[in-house]
């Protein structure tokens, strides 16, 4: 922005934000190289590097996500030095220039450059590898893509954006499967890819496996992802290959009922693992307790059980919230029994609408009814006209029928004996129970990482002319989300070390007691540096003056403040 003064001069003022403590960041992740390495500027008629377009996508998924036609006005304000452009290249920043962009960073050898970045990470930072979590989740897509079938692009295979069991609970679009694997060490992403749209996540586990292997140079880390890891071929391939892995029994496999059944004769030794506070003031301690199965899984694999306290008392109030629904809804089959215009004349209707009934409440564990059937007399004049002495009436019956409902008083029982608790299961024998609960309980922190790609980045939904570009793209998300994780862990750990409870970044000065990076980038979003210019040269120039908090949170992050002043910021 540049406002006119008295006389000569003329000030202008240019936005840095947040882009200075991203460019120290993605610097250290060796992230222009990389790009530049892979996306050479080998065609004389490219106005834009091609690194340097994807350095901006990646920024401005960092900063305020835009769609790809709103980059050029994004950017215009900023500082395009920041942004790694020379002054005027915002201008030919369209989106048909970073969509051919994108088509190139899919041809591109993405899995080297996805590789290439993360070991310069791991060097960089010291992330530890000794333990990774997987999970995967839906990316909905707007439009039809008719060609988005899986056919291949330059020799290259394409995931097929097709309809599948949508987490986003939009069964109405399409999807892709984004598929991540994060350290537990700040669940800094390590992998990524993507997969067809209908793909179940079961089959996902062993070539992910497999490239983690490749990634890391051994087996001997511990793989930890949920109740998909849990077949017999994923967790067999993991084994025999000399892997480890955690995941979670899923309700009604064999080893699961097993135990709910000797459970209800049979008093387990629980041993407390884990003990923390409530999750708000007033709440009870949340208890985890562990105890090892004295038999093994049908493949010979270890069986932890844990209880919880906190899911205790959810399974308790879940269970006697749908008790009450059934009950409520065979109260409400009886009215319309009791109705004059009642349609259940049968009692094959009256059974139908009662477990419909209970079905849909999600009680029929818990709840019966019974039907009763009675006979309702009535007497008709054979007839017409006023009745008298000698009018002679017709007897008839119609069956009545009543339902009431009953509570299954053992299944109740049956199932509140082991309220609170779920399987793990493993095959490290050197691995304590809660060793093998505090593995399985970082996996929510993978949970986060798909929040970010969904909320702040606002990945979906994604509308693209080419499902090549949709790909791409979400490998910048990727690059992004590393550089999130980064900032996280980075000034966690740093707290961590100076004895920092917290840090004042919630509004009315509250303390925050794990920034995440959207909040730490947000407080610099105001940041500008003015200048004061004369016949188009820089007279004097005038850096940011930056908070108390601006500079701590730098100094945390070992940001030299210089990036926001002097030749660190230019």
């Amino acid at each position: 922005m540049t406002e006119a003064t008295p006389g000569q001069f003329t000030l202008r003022s240019q936005r840095m934000g947040a882009l200075p403590l991203l460019g120290f960041f993605l610097e250290r992740m060796g992230l222009a190289e990389r790009l530049q390495s892979y996306l050479p500027r080998d065609d004389a008629r490219l106005r834009l590097a091609p690194a340097a377009v994807i350095g901006v996508v990646v920024r401005n998924i960092l900063v305020a996500r835009r769609p790809l036609y709103g980059l050029a006005e994004w950017a215009a304000p900023y500082d395009q030095v920041l942004l790694g452009l020379e002054p005027g290249d915002e201008a030919v920043l369209n989106d048909d220039r970073v969509g051919r962009t994108l088509d190139r960073l899919f041809d591109a050898d993405r899995a080297s450059l996805i590789t290439g970045i993360v070991l310069r990470v791991i060097r960089e930072f010291g992330v530890s590898l000794a333990q990774l979590h997987n999970d995967s989740t839906t990316v909905t897509v707007s439009g039809s893509y008719a060609e988005a079938d899986g056919r291949p692009r330059g020799g290259k295979a394409t995931a097929a954006i097709c309809r599948g069991h949508n987490k986003d609970f939009r069964p109405d679009l399409k999807q892709l499967l984004f598929i991540l694997t994060v350290s537990a060490d700040g669940a800094v992403p390590i992998a990524c890819r993507v997969a067809d749209g209908n793909t179940p996540d079961d089959v996902t586990h062993v070539p992910t496996w497999n490239e983690l292997r490749a990634l890391v140079g051994h087996a001997d880390f511990l793989y930890v992802a949920d109740s998909k890891l849990c077949s017999k071929e994923a967790l067999g391939h993991i084994a025999s290959h000399g892997g480890r892995f955690v995941t979670v029994v899923p309700h009604g496999r064999r080893e699961d009922t097993w135990f709910r059944d000797w459970a209800q004769s049979h008093a387990p030794a629980w041993r407390e693992a884990q003990r923390r506070g409530g999750a708000r003031l007033g709440d009870p301690e949340r208890i985890w307790r562990t105890f090892e199965a004295p038999a093994p899984s049908v493949d010979g694999y270890r069986v932890i059980w844990v209880h919880s306290s906190g899911k205790a008392a959810r399974d308790a109030a879940s269970r006697a919230a749908r008790i009450e629904a059934g009950l409520a809804a065979v109260d409400a089959v009886a009215m319309r029994l009791a109705g004059p215009k009642t349609r259940l004349r049968t009692r094959v209707a009256v059974e139908e609408a009662a477990a419909a009934a209970l079905s849909a409440a999600g009680a029929t564990r818990w709840v019966g009814f019974t039907v009763s059937e009675s006979s309702a007399v009535a007497f008709r004049q054979e007839r017409r006209g006023r009745p008298g002495g000698e009018t002679r009436y017709r007897r008839s019956e119609k069956p009545v029928f009543t339902v009431s409902a009953r509570v299954h008083a053992e299944a109740v029982a049956y199932d509140a004996a082991t309220d609170g608790c779920f399987p793990l299961v493993t095959n490290d024998a050197a691995m304590s129970p809660a060793e093998v609960l505090a593995a399985y309980r970082y996996q929510p922190s993978l949970e986060r990482r798909h929040h970010l790609l969904k909320g702040p980045q606002e990945v979906a939904p994604v509308c693209l002319q080419t499902p090549q570009r949709i790909e791409a793209l979400l490998l910048c998300h990727f690059f992004a989300m590393l550089a999130e994780a980064l900032i996280e862990r980075e000034i966690r750990t740093a707290m961590k070390s100076a004895g920092l409870a917290g840090i004042p970044l919630y509004p009315e000065l509250r303390d925050c007691p794990c920034p995440s990076a959207p909040r730490i980038l947000e407080i610099f979003r105001d940041v500008r540096r003015h200048q004061l210019i004369s016949e188009g040269q820089v007279v004097q120039s005038f850096e940011p003056q930056l908070t108390a908090l601006q500079e701590q949170v730098l100094e945390l992050l070992h940001v030299p403040a210089s990036v926001y002043t002097g030749a660190g910021a230019s």
